[in-house]
Order: C-alpha cells, then sequence, then structure tokens
C-alpha cells in the first residue's frame, strides 16, 4: 500500500501562514476543533506544527499577555516543545506510521519539501480495523 492512498489534501486541510500571528493560530485552531496545525510559509513549504500547547506556554511565559496583544505576536516567535516531523509521499509505509505513533496527523511533502496534505492517525487506525476485522 502506498502512503498516498491515506492523504487528506491540502485544499481540504486547515494550516496557517508562517506569517500569522498567535491570536490568528487560536483562531484557526478554535474554528477547525484542532489541536494542532501545520505552519506552511509563502512559498507552500512546510515549516512545522504548532500545538494548542505550544500557545498556552507562550500565554504563561509572557506576562500580561491578554487577546488584543496576541494579534502582534507572530507564530515564529512561538517556541514548539515537539518537532512534528513530516514525510515524503514516496515514503515507506513503516516511515509513516512510526511517526503517526507519535503525532495525531503526520504532514507530507513533496520532493521540494511543499506541504500536499495531511495523513491523519485516526484515518490509518479505521483502515487497519477493517481490514483486521473484515
Amino acid at each position: 500500500m502506498q502512503i498516498d492512498s491515506f492523504v487528506l489534501p491540502k485544499d481540504e486541510v486547515a494550516f496557517i501562514s508562517s506569517s500569522a500571528s498567535m491570536r490568528e493560530a487560536l483562531e484557526q485552531l478554535e474554528y477547525h476543533h484542532y489541536s494542532a496545525i501545520p505552519i506552511i510559509d509563502s512559498e507552500g513549504k512546510y515549516l512545522g506544527t504548532l500545538s494548542e500547547g505550544d500557545l498556552l506556554r507562550k500565554i504563561i511565559n509572557t506576562p500580561g499577555l491578554n487577546v488584543d496583544d496576541m494579534q502582534q505576536v507572530p507564530i515564529t516567535d512561538i517556541k514548539k516543545r515537539i518537532h512534528s516531523e513530516c514525510v515524503s509521499i514516496h515514503a515507506d509505509m513503516e516511515d509513516m506510521l512510526a511517526l503517526a505513533a507519535d503525532q495525531n496527523f503526520v504532514p507530507v511533502v513533496d520532493d521540494e519539501h511543499v506541504f500536499i496534505g495531511i495523513i491523519r492517525r485516526k484515518d490509518i487506525i479505521e483502515y487497519y480495523m477493517r481490514n483486521i476485522t473484515d
């Protein structure tokens, strides 16, 4: 099985631009009910994943930070505790599964490191459950 059969394409995935503010990131996470969101640069390349925990740590470690101030905080100023790995669209299933064990989703990139979508751990589990129990 190829990993491309699991990919949820970019046009169906919420992501944020690397130029977004902390407030914009929070709004996107809330709107989509996500706990983490991919960060994409102006060239479409995957830069990393921003999590709710990253945002909470920034709030806790920035005395006096309020909702209005968050519009002035670029997401590039927010330290990420966990570096979420991405996988090439040409990667082996084993490589993708190893990452999915530790991440809710695995970002997928092409040969130029351009973000093309994600593979959700939920979809992987559902696929194996259908095929194991059938």
